[in-house]
């Protein structure tokens, strides 16, 4: 006799088209009907990721999800054909997917420490605005039997505004993935918010809440250990910012963390006995990747990415499943000391 699928919460960051990663990971676990994906908590890319898979899950189950992220990420490549940040030709001739060297690329950098987009924007056109109303039906969202939490940022209060199933909409997205540099902040109901990756990336808090599973697999793609010191004014911003978009997500961790050495369940997780935590991560593999590669959405390295992220989760799935919804299989001592990279994996992609 088969046994049941086993209930899971995703919690998914953020990281730009770095969300292909994600994509994979999710494709690898909605083709398994040993998993019953119940709620998915997202800030940034993992937010669209989040509502699109919940779009397709209402509409046709597992295959409907797993068609309906292809189709996003496909429509996301294809926009991205008019950026101005394209890739040099030496760049392509030596496989690099790094954006450092692209003119179009330099010049919005440089552009964006000088003018807001208040002034470089001042009608705010965001092409994921109308991608998204394209490739999501909101309604259909709010209706899915996949739960979904989207994070944002209040940009008066610094506090992160979790949008939850039943008030899901185009602006709940563009908010958790507003980068200021770029786009003017979004406003809901009277306050203006920025990306949910300030405040939580992701929110653990409304999946360790749930009492449909205790178990909560978390899909990093931000690494947070870099083994090599940063040294040029690009590399120690960009490290700078990792560092912020990681802060909050070890900050609940590790108050998760202390909970259970108490031997106390998480607050509002007292259905479930207490969570399960999980981690599905990059780490190694993304060391040499540039920032700049984030926003890259060449349907080759999508593709790269799905691949890279698909496997990932295929060697968690051999490597952890029978634990799930029985312990924990992360590790926090070994991820803040070691960040430890999980055995059986394909060679890193090398960004140069």
């Amino acid at each position: 006799m088969a046994r049941a699928a086993r209930p899971i919460n995703l919690a998914l960051q953020g990281g730009g088209s770095h969300g292909a990663l994600t994509w994979g990971v999710l494709d690898r676990l909605l083709e398994d009907d040993r998993i019953d994906i119940r709620a998915v908590s997202g800030t940034s890319a993992g937010a669209m990721n989040a509502v699109a898979l919940a779009d397709g899950f209402a509409r046709d189950g597992a295959a409907g999800a797993r068609a309906a992220l292809a189709n996003f990420w496909k429509a996301v490549s294809d926009a991205a054909r008019l950026s101005p940040a394209q890739r040099t030709w030496a760049d392509r001739l030596a496989g690099r997917y790094s954006l450092d060297r692209s003119p179009g690329y330099l010049w919005m950098e440089a552009l964006g420490r000088i003018f807001s987009p208040y002034e470089l924007n001042p009608f705010d056109l965001n092409p994921l605005r109308d991608l998204l109303a394209a490739q999501v039906d909101f309604d259909r969202v709010n209706a899915s039997p996949v739960q979904v939490s989207v994070t944002a940022t209040n940009v008066r209060t610094g506090l992160p505004r979790v949008f939850a199933t039943g008030e899901l909409t185009v602006d709940a997205v563009l908010a958790s993935a507003c980068l200021p540099q770029l786009y003017k902040a979004v406003e809901i109901g009277g306050e203006a918010y920025w990306n949910g990756g300030f405040s939580a990336n992701p929110a653990l808090y409304p999946l360790v809440a749930n009492a449909e599973s205790p178990d909560v697999v978390i899909v990093q793609i931000n690494p947070l250990i870099r083994r090599r010191l940063p040294r040029t004014a690009r590399e120690i911003i960009n490290r700078m910012n990792e560092i912020s978009f990681n802060t909050s997500l070890v900050k609940e961790l590790r108050a998760l963390a202390m909970v259970k050495k108490a031997g106390m369940p998480p607050p509002g997780s007292e259905a479930s006995g207490g969570a399960f935590l999980h981690l599905i991560h990059v780490d190694e593999e993304v060391q040499d990747l540039a920032a700049s590669s984030k926003l890259n959405a060449e349907w080759r390295y999508l593709s790269t990415l799905f691949e890279r992220g698909h496997r990932w989760a295929d060697v968690w799935l051999r490597d952890n499943f029978d634990r799930v919804g029985v312990a924990s299989t992360l590790d926090l001592d070994r991820l803040f000391e070691e960040g430890p990279r999980p055995a059986g994996l394909p060679p890193r992609l090398t960004d140069g």
